[in-house]
């Protein structure tokens, strides 16, 4: 895999990304290309870069790059706002199409954890030929409802209230530390400590309005507007942090051709690119999205 690294712009922050291409890929004229996208508190250097490792050696270029605020992108690290990271996406995408190493015709969109919500809004707004949601969850009221006991969830609707007050009063959200109202379950704090907690950029303190995103996050009713895109859908069945559920929901919300997939793990137990599940999900993805490009070259 050969790495080039990019800058681009969204909304006059410059963000930082690579761009992944295969080792042949000289040779092989214009290629399908995805564009990779972390969850919660993810950076381009874990995640998406694994993602862009097996892919590229199917052939595809990828595109990884750290939202605005975090890692080298710039921005405010404490400002997590999923709108703004939706919008982060579209500016990659359009920084991708101008690449001339990219069909602008065979473009897609992966989207792991929290950023399965992002992709598919995205192909709501923008015209891509597929997109793939994993392990995430797509109605935000209802996901936070899951994983919270009524007292803890009438206390979080008091606190950000509280917050939304703070914010017309002196112009600012409360400091919050970034799991306050994202309770990691066990297995995922144990990887999380082990894998991700050391990457430059993971963990920083956010502030209360990132709860507000999410309230209002609501990616069934976008699903339902992505027209003929085909989407891929996939989740672990063990998954305790996000519930199987939120993908089962979005999988029967869209009308769109569509694939579903069940992982035999938790949230990222298996995120690791020799793990057999982890080489599992490659080959679906590779499947899927090879199907898809093949019909957009033919066209």
């Amino acid at each position: 895999m050969i790495e080039k690294s990019v800058q681009f712009y969204s909304e006059g922050y410059k963000l930082q990304g690579v761009l992944y291409l295969p080792d042949d890929y000289e040779s092989k004229g214009k290629l399908p290309a995805i564009i990779a996208n972390s969850g919660y508190q993810g950076v381009n250097e874990f995640y998406p870069k694994m993602f862009a490792k097996a892919l590229t050696e199917k052939g595809y270029v990828c595109f990884g790059f750290d939202y605005r605020g975090f890692a080298d992108s710039e921005g405010d690290p404490a400002r997590v706002i999923l709108e703004e990271q939706v919008a982060d996406i579209r500016n990659a995408l359009t920084f991708l199409r101008a690449q001339s190493e990219v069909d602008h015709e065979r473009i897609g969109l992966i989207g792991w954890g929290m950023g399965g919500s992002n992709v598919v809004r995205v192909a709501e707004k923008e015209d891509v030929a597929a997109v793939a949601a994993l392990n995430g969850f797509y109605n935000g009221e209802r996901w936070l409802k899951t994983i919270h006991s009524y007292e803890n969830w009438l206390k979080v609707l008091e606190e950000v209230y509280e917050d939304r007050v703070r914010r017309v009063t002196t112009g600012d959200s409360m400091p919050a530390d970034p799991f306050l109202h994202y309770p990691l379950d066990p297995p995922t704090r144990a990887y999380v400590e082990k894998e991700l907690a050391s990457r430059k950029g993971f963990g920083g303190r956010t502030r209360v309005q990132f709860t507000d995103s999410i309230l209002e996050l609501d990616t069934e009713a976008a699903a339902k507007n992505i027209g003929d895109t085909p989407l891929f859908v996939a989740h672990g069945k063990n998954n305790v942090l996000h519930p199987i559920e939120e993908s089962v929901s979005l999988y029967n919300s869209v009308s769109s051709p569509k694939v579903y997939y069940e992982i035999n793990g938790m949230h990222n137990d298996f995120m690791y690119s020799d793990h057999p599940e982890f080489q599992a999900l490659i080959e679906e993805l590779h499947l899927f999205f090879g199907e898809v490009f093949s019909y957009e070259l033919s066209k």
